[in-house]
Order: structure tokens, then C-alpha cells, then sequence
């Protein structure tokens, strides 16, 4: 249980959070300040939503981070302003190409350019397309357990939701017309118009010159482009939509929407939806442009190409709530999202659970399992790291639960499968991670000979200490034996006032005996895979290398 739950009254966390600089607190305070300037009984946050294609890493990270922002903003607020957030669906968009990963793709190329929400659904389980992406973008938002309310673009343009801001738009359409034209392309600006038709005799989204406009009456006109008869719709109850960026201001001002946040490539985009939005009478929104997510080549992660790491292929390895860390952590900096963040983010999230109880209130502000579990993190119980375990899975080619098992029943008794869930979850994601990433790599070097001699005096060494022995007792053999060239440290000191020992002497014990770059702690794997097992596999690794053993 939180700490602050039991020490902090909903005051004294309001003044702890007024001094805090985790981002998130940052960001509600930003929208503290613009209440000052017009007070509202009630704040909306958003996320949007483009259902085309199915849900994806950056939409959960996302709604994540806006989630986080929004329990913030009501710490701060000791939560007296009632707030929302709405998952808003793109789905009244033309589909504009068929997807490569639908069945029946002949079924969709019948119906580009028309709303998702009206062409049919190529799956055959829901009414359209649209109406199927975003069932899963709701069960994909359930299944994290986010306190969102789903919104239709379609529903709000054809109830009437967003007539009158509609008849703004039309009746500001100069002003309008005036902050886009400059961002076109000459081309592009010379038929360019905010409003799209819905064809009636297609059902298609037109991107057609208007030809004329009647604020008066709510209209404008088109010359239909294949039978060049003159059409003219009102811009209410969904005979039109708008073009995305005056779309975007629209809904900002039809909706009141106080916070939304943005990838970085949408900083043009923001700065014209805001000033749309302003010319519409509005206030644009707080928010702040996230950095975009690369892959293992530092290329931006595209939805086309496919490159980078999905939500599906992070669950599979690891839990939602190291997604969640990794999303916490420095969002206005480009990060690598690719498999090999996994590990490091599995063991930090603990590392961070952990230190929790121990912190105190300003501090437990400022750790990010706070925000991830809207300040109700859970107790941290979880006796081995993930990095542990892909060890253990190495050392002893075990691919199998129940080997593993046997490992940390023997280091940790008591410890089983029904007393720690989570930690059953994570040796399943342990055995994934291995079988797709380490055992495909895993390459054992050759010792030179003055490594063969210091793994034989651990050997020996290893051999002499009692079955029983700690993982201190076992770190400080390791440690004594690699005090020797080539691996002193001369720089950084030992305890005891003689040189240290360098990474690269671990280095050498993880490359030489299991194939692998880097692992945990040594002596903390030791402990857990047996002083016998630690022996044979040097015994083992001594016998392959060149020379044979001694």
C-alpha cells in the first residue's frame, strides 16, 4: 500500500505535488494555470484515434501518458473539479487504401473513399469497418484498464454535436481559409476548402473546390466531378466533415477540450488547429509534443513499414506495466523501441516498486510507479530480476516452466507458481524472450589463456564453498578471483584499499560460459543455478575452448 495513503491528507499531497517536477505534475500544472484564467466545473482530456488500421504501441502510449497527466491533475486539484477523458475515433474518414492485413480485400476496394463507418466489415462481425477497429480499440483500452469514454466521429457529426461549431467554421470560413492557405502547396491551395462533402449519390467523402457558401443557410456547394451537376448540402448532421486539421480545432472548440497531447511530427499541425480553433472563438488546449519512438536502426517507427515493436510482441515478453514505465520515462526524448529495451525496463520497474516503501512522501512522488498506478502502486514481491532469468534459462537450456521453477523453489523455498503470479507470468515472457532473442545469438568465446587460468582458480574456488553459500559469499569469491590482469581496475578502489575489478572481467564470464554479452549480478545467478551446476559449466566451457582442460 502507498505510503502517501496513509501519511497525506489530500492537502498536504496537493502542496507535496506543487513542488514536484515529475512531468506529469508539470503538465496539470499547466492546465491549473489556464483555470485561473477560465475557471470550468469540469476538464476534458483527449486522445485521438485513427481507425484505419488496428491499435498500436503509440496509441497506448498515449492514453498512458494522458492518464498519468490526468490523475496529476487531480492530486493537485484534491480532485474537486470533476474530469473526463474521451478516446475520439477518426471513424467518419475516407478509406483511403485497403489494408494489407484484412481479409476480403476485394469487399474494401469497393468502397474507397468512403466512411469507414460505411464500408463493410472485411472480418464479417460488426456493421462496418470502422464500427470493427474501433470495437477493438475499446477492448484494447479495456484490457489495460483505462477510465476513458469512447467517442464517434461519425455519432457527433451526424446527432448534431458539432452543428454549431460547424456554423461557426462557415461563418468564420475567411479567417479560416486565411491560416491554412499559407501552409498549402500553390496546387492544393487553390481548390483547398475545410469542408468535405459526403457525396449523396456515392457516399463518398469528396475533396471538391466549393464553389459557393451560405452562412446564412448553412450550405455550400459543389460541381459533382462526374456528372458535373451542381449539388449543395448543408454542412450539419453529417452531410459534411471537415478536412483533419480544421476537424482537430473544431472539436477542440465544440467540446471544450483542455488537454491533448501530440507526436512531434504534428507541430505544424497543432500550431494551425490552435489558431483555427482561436479563430473560432475557442481556447486551443494544453499538451506538449511527445518525441516519436524509433527502431533498432534509429529510423522512425512507421505503421506501413512495420518496423520497430508492437503491443502484442512487448506482451508477450514482458508485462503492461513496463510498458507503462518505459512510456513514463523522458516522453519529449526519441527513444529505441525495439526488443532489447524489454530487460532493462522489466528489472527498473521492480527496482522502482521496491524502493518505493522505503521513500519518503516527496519522493514517492516523484517515482514513476506513483503515476503508473495513479499513487496505489502494489507491494513489490518478486524474489529473482527478469535479466536473472534469461540467465537461468541460458545456463541450462531449460524451455520449460517447470525447470525454472526448480531453480528459484530451491533459492527461494515456499516460492511457487500459486504464491507469486506475476512472477510465474514473467518466467513465461523469460522463455519467449530467450527462444526468440538470445538463443538465435548466442555465441561462446574463446578464453585466451589468461582467462582459461583465472576460470580455472574460480572453478576451484566455487568448489570449496559450502552448497549453502549466499550470493554475497559467492560475489565475493568472484570478486576476489578477478582481481588479477588484465582485469584490475586501477581508478576505482576495493573496500579494502586495493585496486577493483573491471566489468570486464563479468564481461568475460558471461561471453566465455553462456554465449552471451552482459548478465545479472554473478554471484546472485550462482546462487540460484547451484555452486555444482556454476562448476560443470566451467568444467564445460574449459573442455570447448582450445587446448581442451588442463
Amino acid at each position: 500500500m502507498s505510503t502517501i495513503e496513509l501519511s497525506a491528507s489530500p492537502g498536504d499531497l496537493r502542496s507535496l505535488a506543487e513542488q514536484s517536477n515529475a512531468w506529469p505534475f508539470e503538465q496539470a500544472k499547466a492546465i491549473v494555470a489556464r483555470l485561473k484564467k477560465k475557471p470550468k466545473d469540469e476538464v476534458l482530456f483527449e486522445t485521438g484515434y485513427g481507425p484505419s488500421g488496428l491499435p498500436h504501441i503509440g496509441t497506448f502510449g498515449e492514453v498512458a501518458r494522458t492518464t498519468m497527466v490526468r490523475h496529476a491533475f487531480r492530486v493537485l486539484t484534491e480532485d474537486k473539479i470533476k474530469t473526463r477523458l474521451i478516446a475520439f475515433s477518426d471513424d467518419m474518414d475516407g478509406l483511403r487504401k485497403v489494408p494489407d492485413n484484412v481479409p476480403n480485400k476485394e469487399l474494401l476496394e469497393k468502397h474507397l473513399g468512403q466512411p469507414l463507418t460505411t464500408v463493410p466489415d472485411p472480418f464479417g462481425t460488426h456493421p462496418s469497418f470502422g464500427a470493427h477497429n474501433n470495437a477493438r480499440l475499446r477492448a484494447f483500452l479495456d484490457t489495460f484498464g483505462f477510465d476513458y469514454e469512447f467517442a464517434s466521429s461519425t455519432d457527433y457529426y451526424k446527432s448534431g454535436k458539432f452543428d454549431a461549431a460547424l456554423m461557426r467554421m462557415l461563418e468564420r470560413l475567411d479567417k479560416v481559409m486565411a491560416i491554412m492557405l499559407p501552409s498549402l502547396r500553390e496546387e492544393r491551395a487553390a481548390s483547398y476548402s475545410p469542408f468535405l462533402p459526403i457525396c449523396p449519390r456515392t457516399g463518398q467523402v469528396l475533396y471538391v473546390p466549393i464553389v459557393a457558401h451560405d452562412a446564412k443557410a448553412g450550405t455550400v456547394s459543389y460541381d459533382d466531378p462526374e456528372t458535373n451537376e451542381r449539388v449543395t448540402l448543408p454542412v450539419t448532421g453529417g452531410h459534411c466533415k471537415l478536412q483533419w486539421k480544421p476537424d482537430w480545432a473544431m472539436r477542440w472548440y465544440a467540446l471544450g477540450v483542455d488537454y491533448e497531447m501530440a507526436g512531434k511530427d504534428l507541430i505544424d499541425s497543432v500550431k494551425l488547429s490552435g489558431k483555427i480553433c482561436a479563430a473560432l472563438g475557442g481556447t486551443p488546449p494544453e499538451g506538449f509534443n511527445y518525441e516519436l519512438f524509433l527502431d533498432e536502426q534509429g529510423q522512425k517507427i512507421s505503421k506501413s513499414k512495420g518496423n520497430g515493436l508492437t503491443i502484442d510482441e512487448w506482451l508477450r515478453y514482458a508485462s503492461p506495466e513496463s510498458l507503462s514505465l518505459f512510456m513514463y520515462r523522458e516522453p519529449k526524448a526519441a527513444k529505441r523501441l525495439y526488443f532489447d529495451v524489454i530487460p532493462r525496463n522489466v528489472d527498473d520497474y521492480q527496482q522502482f516498486l521496491e524502493a518505493f516503501p522505503r521513500q519518503d512522501a516527496r519522493q514517492q512522488l516523484g517515482n514513476p510507479v506513483w503515476h503508473i498506478h495513479s499513487g496505489h502502486p502494489p507491494k513489490a514481491d518478486m524474489p529473482v530480476t527478469f535479466q536473472l532469468l534469461l540467465t537461468l534459462v541460458s545456463s541450462s537450456n531449460a524451455e520449460n516452466a517447470e525447470t525454472l521453477w526448480g531453480f528459484i523453489g530451491r533459492y527461494r523455498p515456499g516460492v511457487t507458481p500459486q504464491t507469486h503470479p506475476k512472477l510465474d507470468a514473467m518466467v513465461g515472457y523469460a522463455i519467449n524472450y530467450y527462444r526468440d532473442f538470445v538463443a538465435p545469438t548466442k555465441k561462446f568465446r574463446e578464453p585466451t589463456e589468461s582467462e582459461r587460468a583465472a576460470l580455472q582458480d574460480l572453478r576451484d574456488a566455487l568448489s570449496n564453498l559450502p552448497a549453502s553459500a549466499s550470493a554475497e559469499d559467492i560475489q565475493n569469491v568472484v570478486y576476489e578471483i578477478g582481481r588479477r590482469e588484465p582485469f584490475l581496475d586501477l581508478v576505482k578502489k576495493g573496500k579494502d584499499g586495493r585496486p577493483g575489478v573491471s566489468l570486464e572481467w563479468f564481461n568475460m564470464l558471461y561471453q566465455v560460459l553462456l554465449g552471451q554479452e552482459k548478465g545479472p549480478r554473478f554471484g546472485s545467478f550462482v546462487a540460484v543455478y547451484g555452486i555444482a551446476n556454476a562448476v560443470a559449466m566451467i568444467d564445460g566451457a574449459l573442455a570447448r575452448s582450445q587446448g581442451g582442460p588442463r
